[in-house]
């Protein structure tokens, strides 16, 4: 219906034609609107990763009795709503929030930091939103490395960091493709965080997509962008998939 309606030239839908697609691909601001989607995914994949392979890693080497604690830890956020963690995110970054407060408290700044409406906020609260999406996979994977392969690793004369990069990180490469696709699919279309956190300052697909659909009511132009977001993050997702499956031929092979 979305490729249908896509190709309607006008906002009434009266006659079918090109006009729709020739408008925004012809329109560089329009592609700029993608790369920004796009680079916003990527960055809060990368953000995620740092942050939550660690974690991986210290759950990995836990008791089974703080592994149940460290699984319950990652899986806590998603016991809230979204918009109750996006909103509770503003209270952070705020002029007068917890990390303004923190940061003028130890003199690191002379006056509070701009962290709502811009991509650096954006960033660090969908780290946060998005975590558990990569853990899950992760933690799963990680949970079923054979000890021995390290303890085998480590009788060679391998050093932590060799078997972590040459060992671990192979081994555990499907979970972490898994969870990347999960937190890039999400990030990229996380509307109601990009709203709140971003404000009208960034303007990112899904956001011009409710603007055609619901505000301007030119759904044609709507169906041309929303298919233009499926387009481009399901592209992103094939490379990162393939990624982790040469990485876990590597691995196995």
């Amino acid at each position: 219906m979305l490729v249908a309606v896509s190709f309607y030239a006008d906002e009434r839908m009266t006659r079918w034609g090109l006009d729709q697609w020739r408008r925004f691909l012809l329109d560089g601001f329009h592609w700029k609107v993608v790369a920004d989607t796009l680079l916003l995914g990527l960055k809060s994949v990368v953000a995620t990763t740092l942050l939550g392979f660690p974690f991986a890693l210290l759950y990995r080497g836990a008791s089974p009795r703080w592994q149940r604690v460290l699984l319950f830890v990652a899986v806590m956020p998603l016991l809230t709503s979204v918009v109750v963690r996006t909103f509770a995110w503003i209270v952070i970054l705020g002029r007068e929030g917890v990390v303004n407060q923190l940061v003028l408290g130890l003199g690191l700044a002379a006056e509070p930091l701009r962290l709502l409406q811009t991509e650096l906020g954006l960033v660090i609260s969908l780290t946060q939103i998005e975590m558990p999406l990569l853990l899950l996979p992760l933690l799963s994977v990680m949970a079923r490395i054979d000890p021995r392969l390290l303890d085998a690793s480590a009788s060679l004369g391998a050093s932590p960091w060799r078997t972590l990069f040459r060992v671990i990180l192979p081994l555990a490469a499907p979970g972490l493709a898994a969870g990347c696709l999960l937190v890039f699919a999400s990030s990229t279309t996380a509307f109601i965080s990009q709203s709140v956190i971003g404000g009208g300052r960034l303007v990112y697909l899904p956001a011009m997509i409710w603007q055609q659909a619901m505000v301007v009511a030119n759904w044609p132009f709507a169906a041309t962008a929303a298919i233009a977001l499926l387009v481009s993050v399901s592209a992103v997702i094939a490379v990162i998939a393939y990624a982790g499956r040469v990485a876990a031929g590597h691995a196995h092979g």
